[in-house]
């Protein structure tokens, strides 16, 4: 009888031990997530990723915490991100070029944007839009080009950093019309554009939910944009494919990742709760009014080919630019 009760009890500790994990998967979440932003607090991904952070947080009937881990262009944030615990309470409201440019430039051991993350899927795409000061007399990009090339020691653009969104923009620009631009980088994207407004640098790439501001003012003249297709919110500007770039696309993101191995409950939770956000048509409006569009359909397998896709173009061009890591 003493023997039956022991192993009666230890049964029930193996079933108590094994049945944990799976009782809190099932009931994630049961603590506040805490969702990392790798950009300072107010900036663009800042504020989009703590939107998005109330509307996951709707979608979970769960507490989701925005967490500034600010530092080398968002992969402080992505690598605390990869070795974090897997449970699904540490994710990343992660920018594209956190795992598509900066890794590249840098060329990073920290982690590969490739292998080393769960991928929940898109949550909006951006676009950037090519800037000039009202004092250059370049109306069109083909007037722009014709202008550097004719003055290479006079056209200088601007950029928040070696190896930013906006500098890559502006080097694929120059590689795919043979143009000599001199690269002039800040720290940050609003010194930068204040000296395309005062005509100190002649452009520069800038976000179009930031850029469309200095458009709508005269501040600046908006030439192109970088996607395939116009943005509604400045449908006046001609994509740079149609401003006589062939092929030119650049188009940036931003998506929740979380770390390696998640549990599979957790995961689909996730990906269930991001396309409830995504449909929400007030978390739409909020972010289609700044110049976002949402990414619908961008799963796991499409944010991997993006990924993917994106880190050999961006490998690319550092190449042919001679763009040395920082």
């Amino acid at each position: 009888m003493k023997r039956l009760h022991l192993l009666q009890a230890a049964s029930l500790l193996l079933c108590a031990l094994g049945c944990a994990p799976a009782q809190s998967q099932a009931t994630w979440p049961e603590r506040p997530i805490k969702l990392l932003v790798g950009y300072p607090a107010g900036g663009p991904v800042d504020a989009t990723g703590r939107i998005f952070a109330r509307f996951l947080a709707e979608q979970l009937n769960a507490s989701v915490v925005v967490e500034n881990k600010a530092g080398a262009s968002g992969m402080i944030a992505a690598d605390y991100t990869s070795k974090a615990a897997p449970d699904g309470y540490t994710l990343n409201f992660v920018a594209s070029p956190s795992m598509t440019i900066t890794p590249v430039v840098q060329r990073s051991t920290l982690f590969d944007p490739r292998k080393d993350f769960t991928l929940i899927g898109g949550v909006v795409q951006y676009a950037n839009v090519l800037l000039i000061g009202p004092q250059i007399p370049a109306k069109t990009v083909a007037e722009l080009v014709a202008y550097a090339k004719a003055n290479p020691e006079k056209v200088a653009f601007g950029s928040a950093g070696v190896g930013g969104s906006n500098h890559l923009s502006a080097e694929l620009l120059r590689q795919s019309t043979g143009t000599e631009m001199l690269h002039v980088p800040y720290k940050g994207n609003s010194p930068a554009m204040m000296d395309v407004v005062s005509g100190k640098i002649t452009f520069m790439f800038d976000i179009i939910g930031t850029g469309r501001n200095f458009i709508e003012s005269g501040q600046a003249r908006g030439l192109a944009v970088t996607s395939k297709t116009r943005n509604p919110s400045i449908p006046n500007v001609p994509t740079m494919i149609e401003a006589g770039i062939p092929g030119y696309e650049v188009v940036g993101w931003f998506a929740v990742i979380g770390p390696l191995k998640m549990p599979e409950p957790v995961v689909t939770k996730l990906r269930t709760a991001l396309e409830s956000v995504r449909k929400n048509p007030a978390f739409r409006k909020a972010v289609e009014d700044v110049g976002y569009i949402v990414d619908d359909g961008v799963g796991a397998t499409e944010l991997a080919a993006r990924i993917g896709s994106e880190y050999v173009m961006w490998q690319g061009v550092v190449q042919k630019g001679n763009i040395l890591p920082q």
